[in-house]
């Protein structure tokens, strides 16, 4: 007990104590290969009193100063890297050149002259093996052995240059011991790199027996997303955990080295599954109906909306109006953007947090007169399925009238492009939710028509998507808390399809897509692939290192319980309502021709609607949500909380 705990003991010492101990450990060498170089030519041991103390002066005299100059005694030892060491080969080789010439060259009467090369050579080779002891020692290589901590042996996934990095940044800590690479280079397997060998991914199944390895960290940040999930999907054979390295880009953002550190790594989210890269967004497209105008962004607090101003903001506006309702999240955003604006961006903006409800016609118009913002973003909506199907009222309320306040106020102000952002749940929905998106949609495409014929310039497109990562309600964050807990993992229906993209690229191409509308225009984003939810929650739980329990094997880790659909929730979302989608000048961006009514006719029945809103007369608003919107088909009873509750208290 008491040799375990000797380093921190060490540890625990003042700064100035330890660097006189390094000073006496070095003058204490000095003299040691002095004597052990006479007694070596002399082939004799030599009595201590027989040294020269003018010589031991003379080596003291000289090698301490030079360890200080060179900064020997400023490196942390136990962290000590190759910066140290050249720096203490620097200063060893200039006291051998000066003390050599002084033994061997000129001379020293007792002293023989080949001291002069065999001593500075064993006191460079004793100071460094010194510094590397006390690396080793209390620097944590051997830290299990001596804390009797259970350190995570875990394997490195790429011996480049960031898995080096990330080896090297590994050594010091008390949580990860590397015990090897992981490599797809067939010429590297069997090699040595700085202590630790590099593997095939043949090894695997002996390097994961018995819990050997419980840890695999991807280090490899350049490689595109399908070769990433090559490799996961290779990894999910094993028992192990995964964790990665985010993207070159994000690695290197506001650092000033390129060190990788263990700070870096992260936990696995759904981009790492999706197998496909964003496409690199168009520097002119972004900026066309961004850069030096005044831009409104209504939902600004939201997953969409948040990302909408970061993205906004790289393009270089005039001004940001972040219009919220939720004093909150304004709030967060407000400081958010701008710490981003006083460290990242080189112009100044000026951001404008507005708190405002798109219901409300009044303060919709003061905003707009007061700031006349060119390009408006509107992503304000309620977008909850379930929490709109048992709030049917309110979720029409702000998702339709909202839009058309907002979209009427525009007009009436002058702004150029006015910008939806929509959602998959407006095809061919069975909830309320994606009828009122879709519904908005019919508004702006009727308002485009009506402001086409009269001759006003307000340019109205709608962008339809998926769901985005990371956004509220998103299912990865739940199922890793879930996870995390020990499960188990809930989800509705076995065959819930879904589309995902990231947040970043979703606001990307919404912008992009906004610059290329000519008036009316409903643009759907390429979404990739379906994701099954099934296959993501099974892949989260291996690639978690644990196992899926069910029948098969009921000593599995982590249950997946099947919960059943709720209200107005689909198995399959669709991005089209027809079968004719138009390609534009982005890979990503397609065109739809969607069927709407006429403004005068739309308004007529908007109103009728606005009637059975106020009474909350939920069998009529949904009568007249159906009449209005093609392919609405609701999905089971009524799940209105207030008027459920009504029925009760009638019936009793």
């Amino acid at each position: 007990m008491l040799l375990k705990n000797i380093p921190n003991w060490l540890l625990n010492w003042p700064r100035w104590l330890k660097r006189a101990v390094a000073l006496s450990l070095d003058a204490l060498l000095c003299w040691f290969t002095l004597w052990a170089g006479m007694s070596l030519r002399l082939e004799r041991v030599l009595p201590l009193t027989d040294l020269p103390w003018q010589l031991v002066a003379l080596s003291v005299g000289l090698a301490l100063p030079l360890f200080i100059s060179h900064g020997l005694y400023r490196a942390i030892f136990r962290y000590a890297g190759m910066n140290a060491f050249t720096a203490m080969a620097r200063a060893a080789a200039i006291y051998g050149v000066v003390f050599a010439g002084l033994v061997t060259v000129i001379g020293v009467r007792g002293v023989p002259r080949s001291v002069g090369v065999s001593q500075p050579l064993m006191l460079f080779l004793l100071v460094g093996l010194s510094r590397a002891f006390v690396r080793y020692w209390l620097g944590g290589v051997y830290k299990e052995m001596w804390s009797g901590s259970h350190a995570e042996r875990v394997l490195i996934y790429g011996a480049g240059s960031a898995g080096r990095q990330l080896a090297a940044g590994l050594s010091t800590s008390k949580d990860m011991q590397v015990v090897g690479y992981l490599d797809d280079d067939e010429r590297l397997h069997g090699q040595v790199l700085n202590g630790i060998r590099i593997h095939g991914a043949q090894d695997l199944t002996r390097l994961t027996q018995k819990g050997q390895v419980s840890l695999v960290l991807l280090a490899i940040p350049s490689a595109h997303r399908a070769r990433r999930n090559a490799i996961l999907n290779l990894l999910s054979q094993y028992k192990v955990k995964v964790r990665t390295l985010p993207p070159l880009a994000e690695l290197v953002q506001g650092r000033d080295s390129g060190q990788v550190q263990a700070a870096d790594l992260k936990e696995l989210d759904l981009e790492d599954l999706l197998g496909r890269d964003p496409v690199t967004p168009n520097p002119l497209m972004m900026g066309k109906t961004v850069t030096g105008k005044t831009v409104m962004v209504t939902g600004a607090g939201g997953s969409i909306g948040s990302e909408l101003c970061r993205q906004i903001l790289r393009a270089a506006p005039r001004k940001l109006l972040l219009v919220e309702l939720n004093e909150y999240s304004l709030y967060t955003i407000h400081q958010e953007l701008e710490r981003f604006v006083l460290e990242e961006l080189s112009t100044d903006v000026d951001l404008i947090p507005l708190l405002a409800s798109v219901r409300d016609a009044v303060r919709m118009g003061e905003i707009l007169s007061t700031w006349s913002p060119e390009t408006v973003y509107h992503a304000a909506a309620y977008k909850h399925v379930p929490l709109v199907e048992h709030n049917p009222a309110e979720g029409i309320l702000n998702n339709v009238y909202g839009t058309r306040t907002v979209a009427l106020q525009s007009v009436l102000y002058g702004v150029t492009d006015f910008v939806l952002v929509s959602t998959d749940k407006a095809v061919r929905p069975t909830n309320v939710m994606g009828a009122s998106k879709r519904l908005a949609e019919m508004v702006l495409q009727a308002n485009a028509d009506n402001v086409a014929r009269k001759g006003g310039k307000t340019c109205f497109s709608m962008v339809r998507f998926g769901n985005v990562l990371g956004s509220s309600g998103s299912v990865v964050p739940l199922f890793r808390q879930q996870i995390k807990a020990g499960g188990p993992i809930t989800l509705t229906h076995a065959e819930v399809t879904r589309y995902f993209m990231t947040i970043p690229e979703a606001a990307q191409l919404v912008i992009q897509a906004g610059a290329m509308a000519g008036g009316g225009d409903v643009y759907v984003l390429d979404m990739g692939q379906p994701v099954k939810i099934m296959d993501l929650a099974r892949r989260m739980v291996v690639l978690s290192g644990l196992t899926i329990k069910d029948e098969s094997y009921p000593a599995g880790d982590i249950e997946i319980k099947v919960t059943g659909l709720r209200p107005g929730e689909k198995l399959y979302e669709e991005l089209l309502i027809g079968d004719n989608p138009l390609p534009t000048t982005h890979s990503r961006i397609m065109k739809a021709h969607e069927e709407f009514l006429p403004w005068d006719e739309l308004q007529t029945k908007l109103h009728e609607l606005s009637a059975a809103l106020d009474l909350n007369d939920v069998p009529a608003i949904l009568v007249l949500l159906k009449g209005l919107v093609p392919g609405y088909q609701p999905d089971g009873e009524v799940v209105d909380w207030v008027w459920m509750e009504n029925e009760k208290l009638a019936v009793a």
